[in-house]
C-alpha cells in the first residue's frame, strides 16, 4: 500500500514515519525547507506525491488545504481516498469534498485529530466522517489508532474537533496567562505548582499546553477562530472563544503577552511589498476601503500603524492635533465625513508629517497640492482633489475608531495602501493575515509562472477555492 502525504511539518512528518514503520510505501511532499523522515520518499510536486497513492493525507494546515486539494485533484487515482486531516471549519471540509468529487476519481474523508500527535504519533485518536470514512478508519486502526467513524457528511468530524478545541485551546490560553502573570509578579514557581496539582499528569500536561500555545500560536488562533464562527452559527455568544483566539495570536509574537503595540516595526517591515489585493483575498475582502479613495500620484505606497482622526466636514484642526503626537511608522487615517468641498491637507501639512516620520495619509475627504505631494514623496490617498482650503475650527477627535470608505479603522491598526487601494487590518489579526496573504502571493506567482510556461491548466485554478480566501478576480 502506498500513502501520499501532503505537508511534512511536525504532524505530517510523524504520520509519514509511522506509516513507513508499518510497512507502507510513503511519498511525501512539502515545498518548505523541512527534513524528510526516514523511510519516506520526497516527491518533487503534489502530482508526484499523489499520482500512485492508495491513500492521500492532507496535513498542510487549514490555510493551504483548499489550494492543495485543487492542485491534487486532477492527479488522484480512481477510488483513492483523499483524507484532509487539517483542523478547519466544517465549511472548509465540505468545499474540499466538492473539489475532490469534481475530479470524478476519488472519495473524500474529513479526519479530525483528537489528541497530541507529538505524544501519540500515528496512534493518536481520530474522528472521521464523509464517504471515505470507513476506509480511513480501517487503515488507521491497523496502525493502532482509536478511530470513531461517524459516517455521514464531511464537516461532522471537524465540528467535533472544534468543540473540543474550545476547551483544549482555552485551557492552554488560561495556563499561559496565569503562568505569565505569576512570572510578572515574581511567583511563577508557586503558580506552576498550583496548576500542576489540579491537572492529570501534572507538570507534563502543564508544559505541553504552555509550550504548545507559544509554538503553535498562529495555527491554533485560526482553529479557535473557526470554533468561534461555529458557536456564532449555533446562535451562541462567541466572545470568550474570540478572546482565546486573540491570546494565541499574542503568544505567537516575540513580545508574547507583554503590553506592547501589536503592530511592531518588524511586522510593518514584513508587510512591505505585499499587494493590497493579496491582503484583501486573505481577509475575504473585509477591511478594504472603497475605490472612491485612491492614490494621488502613481507609485504611491505606504505601510503604517494607524493614527486615526475624526473631524467634521472640511475641517482639519484635529489633523494638526494628530501631528503633535505622530511618530515614525504612523499612517494618519482621517474620517472627513466623505466631504470633498474643502481640502483637508496640502503640501505644508505633508512636510510636517514627513518630518515626524509619518509614512502617509488616507483621507475620506479631499486634498490639494498634488504635484508638491509627489515631489515631496509623501503618499496620500483621498476621495478628491480641490484647491479650496479647510476650516480650522473643530471639533474633532484623535485616536478613536473611525469609518473611512466603508472600512472601520481603530488606533494602532495596520494599514497598507498602494496603487490598487487601501486595506485596514485589525491589529490583533495582522500576524495571522500576513501568513495567509504571503501564501496567496506565492500561489499566484506559481500559477502565473505555469501560465507563462504554457500550462493552460493553471489558468482556471483558484488558489483559495474552499475554506479560505478566494483567489484572483475572474
Amino acid at each position: 500500500m502506498r500513502v501520499g502525504i501532503l505537508g511534512l511539518g511536525e504532524a505530517g512528518a510523524l504520520y509519514a514515519a509511522g506509516f513507513a514503520e508499518n510497512g507502507w510505501s510513503v511519498v511525501g511532499y512539502d515545498p518548505g525547507d523541512v527534513p524528510t523522515p526516514t523511510g519516506v520518499t520526497r516527491a518533487a510536486s503534489v502530482a508526484d506525491a499523489v499520482g500512485e497513492a492508495d491513500l492521500v493525507l492532507g496535513l498542510t494546515g487549514a490555510k493551504a488545504a483548499a489550494s492543495v486539494a485543487v492542485e491534487a485533484a486532477p492527479h488522484l487515482r480512481d477510488d483513492v481516498v483523499f483524507a484532509d486531516m487539517n483542523a478547519g471549519a466544517p465549511e472548509l471540509k465540505r468545499k474540499i469534498d466538492g473539489v475532490v468529487a469534481k475530479s470524478g476519481r476519488a472519495v473524500f474523508a474529513d479526519v479530525s485529530v483528537i489528541g497530541s500527535v507529538p505524544t501519540y504519533r500515528h496512534r493518536t485518536a481520530l474522528v472521521v466522517s464523509g464517504r471515505g470514512a470507513s476506509v480511513v478508519a480501517e487503515h488507521f486502526r491497523a496502525l493502532g489508532a482509536p478511530v470513531e467513524d461517524l459516517g455521514g457528511e464531511p464537516g461532522t468530524a471537524s465540528a467535533r474537533k472544534l468543540l473540543r478545541s474550545l476547551f483544549m485551546k482555552g485551557l492552554g490560553a488560561v495556563i499561559v496567562q496565569t503562568v505569565e502573570a505569576g512570572r510578572a509578579a515574581g511567583d511563577e514557581q508557586w503558580v506552576r505548582q498550583q496548576i500542576i496539582q489540579e491537572l492529570a499528569d501534572g507538570e507534563a500536561t502543564l508544559e505541553r499546553l504552555y509550550a504548545g500555545t507559544f509554538k503553535h500560536g498562529l495555527r491554533r488562533a485560526g482553529e479557535v477562530a473557526a470554533a468561534a464562527d461555529l458557536m456564532a452559527d449555533l446562535g451562541l455568544d462567541a466572545t470568550l472563544a474570540r478572546d482565546i483566539s486573540r491570546l494565541h495570536t499574542l503568544a505567537a509574537r516575540q513580545d508574547g503577552l507583554r503590553a506592547t503595540p501589536l503592530v511592531t516595526e518588524a511586522l510593518l517591515a514584513a508587510y512591505e511589498g505585499l499587494p493590497t489585493a493579496n491582503i484583501g483575498d486573505a481577509r475575504d475582502r473585509l477591511g478594504l476601503v472603497d475605490s472612491g479613495i485612491s492614490p494621488l500620484w502613481t507609485g504611491a505606497r505606504a505601510v503604517g500603524r494607524a493614527l486615526t482622526v475624526l473631524t467634521r466636514a472640511g475641517d482639519n484642526r484635529a489633523i494638526h492635533e494628530a501631528l503633535r503626537i505622530a511618530g515614525p511608522g504612523d499612517l494618519i487615517v482621517v474620517d472627513g465625513q466623505g466631504d470633498t468641498s474643502r481640502a483637508l491637507i496640502g503640501e505644508l501639512i505633508a512636510e510636517r508629517a514627513k518630518a515626524r516620520g509619518v509614512v502617509g495619509m488616507v483621507l475620506d475627504g479631499a486634498a490639494r497640492d498634488v504635484a508638491a505631494l509627489e515631489e515631496i514623496g509623501f503618499p496620500v490617498w483621498a476621495r478628491a482633489v480641490t484647491p479650496a482650503g479647510p476650516y480650522k475650527d473643530g471639533p474633532g477627535r484623535v485616536n478613536v475608531a473611525v469609518a473611512v470608505g466603508g472600512a472601520v479603522c481603530g488606533p494602532g491598526d495596520l494599514v497598507v495602501a498602494d496603487g490598487d487601494g487601501v486595506a485596514v487590518l485589525p491589529a490583533d489579526e495582522a500576524e495571522a493575515t500576513l501568513v495567509t496573504a504571503r501564501e496567496i502571493e506565492a500561489d499566484e506567482a506559481r500559477r502565473r509562472s505555469g501560465i507563462r510556461a504554457g500550462q493552460a491548466g493553471y489558468a482556471g485554478q483558484t488558489g483559495r477555492t474552499a475554506g479560505g480566501p478566494a483567489g484572483e478576480a475572474a
